[in-house]
């Protein structure tokens, strides 16, 4: 037909494409579903290994940050295999002062408890008066006090921390583990520089996913150990000014919780807030809450981001989200791991693939976003003033123009 022949006389590029039978359309929600059924899958297996896992991420974490020591040990001529030795010294020795750190602070914990346990239970006693006071019967307060026996407690911990110091078998695979892969990975990190520039020929982007999440992972963790450690001398000092029994375990305490991202400090405040309570009463809780928060709110909130910079590009909500589910996942070492663990998510699923880069700013990369608002706030602000000067001028003519019309008199 006529109108036939004239459609095929078309060129090819003005022709409307039409599926075909074999056409396959892809759906998009069903490849999200598909992604977040195996994400699911991934974290049950991971939390079903979670020691294997947290032993070798940890060994990985450890050994990136130690990373610049070899690389400025060959630039100065070194042999790869003194280099390698040397790295692997600088992480068993910073692995096993924290470790010591660890066991005696709660070692002093177990010694410091039973010498307040008295005041603990005239603490319980206050509070059971307090409750009868307000008219809550005899037999409710036995009820809600009944979980609360500082003697239960005291027990408790020191059978805890007995058996952490006296009896370490249940730690042995998790330290032949972590010890065994410090050693492999250290060994293998002599060849990281020419593996990744052999991937950037062949996939740049993995290769700058790969580069950016170490250096993120390395700047992290230097900058969290530092800051941690100042946190933790400063929170001693002002601790032992107030009379604070423990202080120097309380200041260990921060220095640990200061690697848990948004809740560490709260987990550091317990502590110091109950032993002042039995101290000093009242008035010592509040010295405490504001000796502490004034020194974390310099310190995390002020310091801590310029420092740290745009090192991770993570967003505070999905922080404080990966604490929590890295935490359910794999312990506390998974609360402590959880800004390296999203890191590597994030590299692994959006870092390395560059149809997904359109999310980061979701994920915390906001520095385009924040010109952006910057420059809508300066023209916001123009206008504004623009709108000022007109009503100043529609106002000055208004006056002048009442004032040329004649009175009436």
């Amino acid at each position: 037909m006529w109108w036939k022949k004239k459609h095929d006389d078309e060129p090819s590029a003005q022709k409307p494409e039409r599926p075909t039978a074999t056409t396959v359309i892809p759906h998009r929600n069903a490849f999200l579903l598909m992604g977040l059924a195996g994400l699911v899958i991934a974290l049950f297996g991971i939390a079903a290994m979670k020691e294997i896992f947290a032993s070798i991420f940890l060994a990985l974490v450890l050994v990136i940050c130690v990373h610049p020591v070899r690389r400025g040990l060959e630039r100065r001529g070194v042999s790869r295999g003194l280099s390698t030795f040397v790295v692997l010294l600088t992480v068993v020795l910073l692995l096993g002062g924290f470790v010591f750190l660890l066991v005696i602070s709660f070692a002093q914990f177990a010694t410091l408890l039973p010498d307040y346990l008295p005041e603990f239970q005239t603490w319980a006693s206050s509070i059971e008066s307090w409750l009868s006071s307000l008219g809550v019967g005899q037999k409710q307060i036995n009820a809600m006090m009944g979980s609360f026996n500082p003697a239960d407690i005291v027990s408790a911990i020191g059978g805890f921390v007995s058996g952490l110091l006296g009896g370490a078998a249940g730690f042995v695979s998790f330290a032949v583990i972590l010890l065994t892969m410090l050693m492999l990975i250290t060994f293998d990190s002599s060849y990281v520089p020419t593996v990744v520039a052999g991937i950037g020929r062949k996939r740049p982007e993995v290769a700058t996913g790969l580069v950016r999440f170490a250096g993120g992972v390395r700047r992290y963790m230097v900058a969290t150990t530092g800051l941690g450690v100042a946190q933790g001398i400063v929170n001693w000092i002002a601790l032992a000014l107030l009379g604070i029994p423990g202080a120097a375990l309380w200041g260990m305490l921060s220095f640990l919780c200061s690697f848990i991202p948004n809740i560490g400090y709260f987990i550091a405040l317990i502590p110091p807030l109950v032993f002042g309570a039995l101290v000093g009463g009242w008035p010592m809780v509040v010295a405490v809450i504001v000796v502490y928060g004034l020194i974390n709110a310099v310190i995390q909130s002020v310091i801590q981001p310029r420092i740290v910079g745009n090192a991770v590009s993570l967003s505070q909500s999905l922080t404080f989200a990966s604490v929590l589910v890295w935490a359910v996942i794999l312990g506390p070492m998974g609360a402590i791991l959880a800004v390296p663990l999203t890191l590597l998510v994030r590299m692994l699923l959006v870092d390395s693939n560059p149809a997904t880069a359109w999310v980061l700013p979701a994920l915390g990369e906001v520095d385009d976003a924040k010109r952006e608002m910057s420059e809508l706030d300066a023209e916001a602000k123009v206008a504004r003033m623009q709108r000022r000067e007109e009503k100043k001028l529609e106002h000055a003519a208004s006056r002048v123009k009442a004032d040329d019309e004649p009175t009436g008199e």
